[in-house]
């Protein structure tokens, strides 16, 4: 009798060990991913503060070439506060498509308005930096979004989704191109 009490409660010992382990393997496999994501935002972050230090250079540029467009220049100065003041990671995103579309209508009519400062050296060396910059914040915000779909999907997948509630894992909001994006600007000079 003493002997199958033993073997029962090493089984349960055994069970409530395999089910410790199970639990405590996710646990961490969430927070690994929620990690990956997080380092993921933080290079978009270092890549838009980048595109932020460059925009006082081309428009202090533009400012001493020509006559330029105040309008479309106060849309990129807001955009950019905008963006340096935001806290959240909605709040992030929002304000980088923001900035995005001021900056390509800014960009788009001083270069149409002005034909010569495209010759302006300082102008096209900020440019392309500025290019290269989007560029790197494009690729940057499709890895972020590589990531935080693997780290949604993981922490809604049954039973993880029981064990990320318990311990407030949340999902990740996708940076996505604005309605904006779906059409050019329209840029009018009269």
């Amino acid at each position: 009798m003493k002997k199958k009490g033993l073997i029962i409660l090493i089984a349960v010992i055994a069970v409530v060990v395999i089910i410790a382990g199970s639990l405590i393997g996710s646990y961490n496999d969430m927070v690994e991913n929620r990690e990956e994501v997080e380092s993921s935002y933080s290079t978009i972050a270092t890549y838009l503060q980048r595109r932020y230090d460059l925009i006082p250079n081309l428009v202090n540029t533009v400012k001493g070439y020509s006559d330029y467009e105040q309008s479309t220049l106060t849309a990129v100065t807001e955009a950019r506060t905008a963006l340096q003041n935001a806290g959240t990671t909605n709040e992030k995103v929002e304000a980088s498509q923001r900035l995005d579309s001021a900056l390509n209508v800014w960009v788009n009519a001083v270069t149409e308005a002005y034909p010569d400062l495209k010759a302006n050296e300082q102008y096209k060396a900020l440019t392309d930096e500025l290019s290269g910059s989007e560029n790197r914040i494009a690729t940057a915000r499709k890895d972020y979004n590589e990531e935080a779909q693997e780290y949604n999907s993981e922490i809604k997948k049954f039973p993880r989704s029981i064990l990320a509630s318990l311990f407030g894992f949340e999902t990740y909001e996708y940076f996505e191109a604005d309605g904006a994006a779906n059409s050019a600007p329209i840029v009018d000079f009269d």
